[in-house]
């Protein structure tokens, strides 16, 4: 594993543990040349899941393209990151678990959207307003309305 800070491609496991949802390992690693610790996370190599975009395109399944969306909409929130890994390991979870090796964005969105709704408020309302593409200010205060009612 290639050091974040050096580039050397050496280091030492320091600390294993298995993460919350049990999918992925959680190592500390620490580099033999420079020292310093980073976080490694090691995984089940799976059958990879292509998704289907809106316009009919297809393309691989990628975490980061994920993480990124939902960071975007914890923005300036008291979410911490630990949290949205949570929340990005729970959307892979059913993803992954589900028989389909195809699944529509739209799928994907709806899981991540009933999590953040769990989670904060605010980000949920940051991401449906563009996951859903709101066109206007009523379907935005609609959309809120139903989020308080729930």
């Amino acid at each position: 594993m290639k050091c974040p800070y050096c580039e050397h491609a050496e280091s030492k496991v320091i600390d294993s543990r298995p993460t919350d949802e049990g999918n992925s390992i959680r190592r500390r690693r620490e580099c033999l040349k420079c020292e310093k610790r980073f976080t490694t996370y090691e995984q089940i190599e799976s059958i990879p899941v292509i998704i289907i975009k809106k316009d009919g395109t297809r393309q691989p399944y990628d975490r980061q393209k994920l993480m990124n969306g939902i960071l975007r909409a914890i923005e300036k929130t008291p979410v911490t990151f630990k949290e949205v890994e949570e929340t990005v390991a729970k959307v892979e979870s059913k993803v992954f678990n589900s028989l389909d090796r195809e699944v529509e964005s739209k799928t994907i969105g709806e899981l991540v959207m009933e999590e953040l709704k769990n989670l904060n408020p605010v980000a949920y309302v940051r991401f449906a307003s563009v996951y859903r593409e709101f066109k206007d200010v009523n379907v935005f205060l609609e959309e809120v309305k139903n989020l308080l009612h729930s």
